[in-house]
């Protein structure tokens, strides 16, 4: 099983059919090293999804939702989510919009596992801009 780093290909898709908007609910779930996501993911499943204390199924809501262009790349990213006293070890992480079915829009691979112990589990988006958490170059 392996976690691969990637915008989603069915998000991409639905990007143009007009099926994701700014105003939907985007979440963020956790996995474990077991789970199998990349680009080829196309919906949130608890399938290799952490356990813990302070974390439940299906994460948590992402917000400060924040979209633009940076010269000819578009991006859109969110404020650092975080789960306080918590005890869990993750690989990577799920961003998907529970507001449409919670169809898949990226995967990401933390490169090794990560955990905290009954403290504050952090991930750390990139800021605003062409090197942005999602982008569309």
């Amino acid at each position: 099983m392996a976690i691969t780093s990637a915008l989603c290909n069915s998000f991409k898709q639905e990007i143009l059919e007009g099926v994701h908007a700014s105003t939907d609910t985007y979440k963020i779930a956790l996995f474990n090293s077991n789970s199998n996501l990349s680009a080829s993911t196309t919906a949130y499943s608890t399938s290799g999804e952490v356990e813990g204390d302070g974390y439940s199924a299906g994460g948590i809501t992402l917000t400060g939702l924040s979209t633009g262009l940076s010269g000819s790349t578009a991006y859109l990213t969110f404020s650092d989510p975080s789960w306080a006293n918590s005890t869990i070890t993750a690989r990577g992480c799920m961003i998907y919009n529970s507001s449409k079915s919670n169809k898949a829009v990226a995967v990401f691979d933390f490169g090794q596992n990560v955990s905290s112990v009954n403290g504050t589990f952090t991930v750390d988006f990139p800021g605003a801009g062409a090197s942005s958490l999602i982008r569309i170059a």
